[in-house]
């Protein structure tokens, strides 16, 4: 079941500019998924669906992967604009964001595909990272300072 709604998630936001998780929830509900808040959000989470910008201004879910190579450049922008700080406590790795982009750098650091990082989750203004040692975080924090530099 969970493999056939992931997959009509996304054929549904291939087909439709979807804005929002209710709206992704009325579409699966028209489909004949009976799902909650916490499942349409986990899926998000799982298929890595991100916010793109349409040309209307306005913003639709999106598969990160489905970018082209252009796409680094655009996450390495996401990490600049919406980075603000960034702290380590043993094997986790905090970082701050703009406030309501903790969800967008969180993305951009998944689509980093770092081996150290074993999960993350993302609130509004804050991004916690779970990091495979102490040692690890810090070698992360290195990288991240980098891109902010370039």
């Amino acid at each position: 079941m969970k493999t056939r709604r992931q997959t009509k998630i996304l054929e549904l936001i291939q087909k439709n500019d979807i804005e929002t998780q209710e709206e992704l929830s009325a579409y699966l509900t028209r489909e004949g998924f009976a799902v909650t808040q916490a499942t349409v959000s986990r899926d998000i989470r799982e298929l890595k669906l991100t916010k793109i910008a349409t040309d209307g201004g306005r913003q639709r879910y999106a598969v990160l992967a489905e970018a082209d190579s252009g796409m680094a450049g655009k996450l390495v922008r996401v990490l600049q604009e919406g980075f603000v700080s960034m702290d380590a406590a043993g094997n986790i790795l905090v970082i701050k964001t703009v406030s309501g982009m903790a969800s967008a750098v969180g993305a951009a650091v998944d689509a980093m595909k770092l081996s150290e990082v074993i999960g993350s989750i993302a609130g509004d203004d804050t991004l916690m990272c779970v990091v495979r040692s102490q040692e690890d975080a810090l070698n992360i924090m290195k990288k991240l300072r980098k891109i902010m530099n370039d």
